[in-house]
């Protein structure tokens, strides 16, 4: 019975070493062992064997990218204003035996070795400087801080400041300073505004009066070519009127050219057709009649002839 109870303690002991020989390391971890309390190797994610009770697992280090939280921190400026100022740190473990070795928590060196030089920088800076100049501080930390923590296997990829709190005072002073900007912006634009309206609405004044100006220079042009075209018609109205007035005496006088010749050369008859002729002349007002001065002696004459002749028909 001593025997089985001795047994099974010894199966139950094998097998907890079988156990505990037995090391699962994660995706994302790595292992830090020790045998008889100095380092021996690293455990890559995978699983492992180690010499219980002699191996031991020193640490579980993280190999993903980790995000460290500083607390705002006060940091006077160069023109001695009092701000505070909080970071966010972005690392990773590249080394995990520096890391476990050489420093006891990376963590605090991170911390530390951030807020002392951010101190440095920020001493050298204005306050104007520090609040338009977040990206050099950035830089500058993350060139500074970098080097530091490479002695103990950590690598930062970035150091961001996540706010920059001034002093009531200075807050106020910023926002009547900003609220006067934007007043400022506001009037310029106004202005701006203004002014494109006016010039919009003088150059459609500027181009109205030049359609107008054109429109009554075509106005102009085509009446004076009325004016022309309708004198032209009057003209040629009144060269024809003349040239029918001309046809007319003309037929008159053939008319009496051959009464004379069918009648003889009686001298009264020939008196009697040139009266009648001048009368027919003198009827047109466009027609001017100028006669000799035997022509005008003899108009009485003639006259008393035709008076003669109508007594005796």
């Amino acid at each position: 019975m001593g025997l089985k109870i001795l047994g099974l303690v010894i199966l139950f002991i094998v097998l907890l070493g079988v156990l505990t020989s037995i090391k699962i390391v994660n995706t994302g971890s790595i292992y830090v062992v020790e045998r008889l309390g100095q380092f021996h190797r690293v455990l890559e994610p995978g699983w492992h064997f180690v010499i219980p009770f002699i191996d031991f697992v020193r640490r579980k280090v993280s190999t993903k990218q980790q995000i460290l939280d500083i607390e705002p921190q006060s940091v006077i400026t160069k023109d001695n204003v009092k701000i505070s100022i909080d970071n966010v740190i972005f690392y990773k473990v590249m080394n995990s035996r520096d890391a476990v070795y050489n420093i006891e928590s990376y963590k605090s060196g991170i911390v530390y070795s951030t807020i002392t030089n951010m101190r440095n920088i920020v001493g050298n800076m204005s306050l104007d400087e520090v609040l338009s100049g977040r990206d050099k501080i950035n830089s500058e930390l993350l060139n500074v801080v970098d080097e530091i923590t490479d002695a103990y296997g950590i690598k930062i990829l970035s150091v961001e400041i996540k706010n920059i709190i001034p002093p009531a005072e200075i807050q106020q002073a910023m926002e009547k300073q900003m609220r006067a900007e934007r007043d400022k912006r506001a009037v310029i634009l106004q202005a701006e505004g203004q002014k494109q309206s006016d010039m919009t609405r003088a150059e459609g004044e500027k181009q109205a009066k030049i359609l107008q100006a054109e429109a009554e220079k075509e106005a102009n042009i085509r009446r004076a070519e009325g004016l022309k075209e309708s004198q032209l018609l009057e003209a040629e109205g009144k060269a024809k009127a003349i040239e029918a007035i001309a046809t007319a005496q003309a037929e008159a006088i053939n008319k009496v050219n051959k009464a004379i010749i069918d009648s003889g050369t009686n001298e009264t008859v020939i008196a009697l057709k040139q009266v009648e002729a001048l009368q027919e002349m003198a009827k047109n007002p466009a027609n001017k009649l100028i006669l000799p001065n035997e022509t005008l002696s003899s108009l009485g004459s003639i006259a008393a002839i035709a008076e003669m002749i109508k007594d005796k028909k």
